[in-house]
């Protein structure tokens, strides 16, 4: 694992670029064999039988965290989360951010204007909706000092969503990826993602990046150059090439998940 801390301005990029001359060839063989896998242990802990309503994993539940939070603060933080998320597609489209609370807030309004959360935010008091901008400006300066300028000839897709049925639905994996860089038509792997997360990066930032590592090979059948996450909390970032070790880890993650919440409401 790579880690890098604020200090380091300019090196999230070049970690993403990478040495080309010591990437792998691309891998298309191996997606068929990690769903083979993946259908035997669903099998193994549901059975045959369709369930009423399938269990729904993405990266929060495999991250499991911030439950104890208060409800105030984890709406804010919900709120500073999308409003990030909005930023960096901004940042990505090289648009000049000039008030990022405000620019957000417009960007968010007109992308889903009937959003509960954003009418929530609408309704936040004054001291509320202050902490919600120092929150949002000091984490944005963060991301773009550590994102930097994303190429286009990168190919960046921005909320790359993933959508995966195992076990006949009684098993659906949904993932969102916020960045995602490289072709999968390329002779040597070249697909890198990134997660930005708005909190510190803990244990459970790994599962998180193992997971978007595996559901982007179902996705595409093709296995990705590296995953990475990055904390506009705190600049750190960390990223992992991806390879048959790391694929076999998030099979693990995911099946010691279904095994916990097989039996949940």
């Amino acid at each position: 694992m790579t880690l890098l801390t604020e200090s380091s301005p300019g090196l999230l990029t070049e970690v993403l670029r990478g040495d080309r001359t010591r990437r792998p060839h691309r891998d298309d063989s191996t997606a068929a064999g990690l769903r083979a896998v993946l259908e035997d242990y669903v099998f193994e802990i549901f059975g045959s039988e369709r369930r009423e309503r399938g269990v729904i994993i993405s990266s929060a539940t495999m991250c499991r965290g911030d439950q104890s939070r208060a409800t105030t603060d984890f709406s804010l933080g919900r709120a500073r989360g999308v409003a990030i998320s909005t930023l960096l597609r901004l940042l990505v489209a090289q648009v000049h951010v000039e008030n990022p609370y405000d620019d957000a807030l417009a960007a968010w309004r007109g992308e889903r204007p009937n959003d509960e959360l954003l009418s929530a935010v609408d309704h936040l008091d004054a001291d509320q909706t202050a902490r919600l901008r120092a929150d949002v400006d000091a984490h944005f300066l963060t991301l773009a000092r550590g994102i930097g300028t994303i190429s286009s000839n990168w190919w960046p897709r921005t909320s790359q969503r993933a959508n995966q049925m195992l076990g006949g639905g009684n098993v659906q994996l949904r993932d969102v990826v916020d960045l995602v860089v490289g072709s999968t038509y390329s002779d040597l792997a070249s697909v890198v993602l990134v997660d930005v997360t708005t909190s510190p990066l803990a244990q459970g930032a790994e599962r998180v990046m193992r997971f978007h590592a595996l559901v982007q090979t179902l996705r595409v059948s093709v296995v990705p150059l590296r995953t990475s996450i990055f904390s506009s909390a705190t600049g750190e970032f960390w990223t992992l090439d991806v390879d048959n070790e790391l694929l076999v880890r998030a099979v693990d993650d995911l099946v010691h998940t279904l095994a916990i919440v097989k039996d949940a409401p």
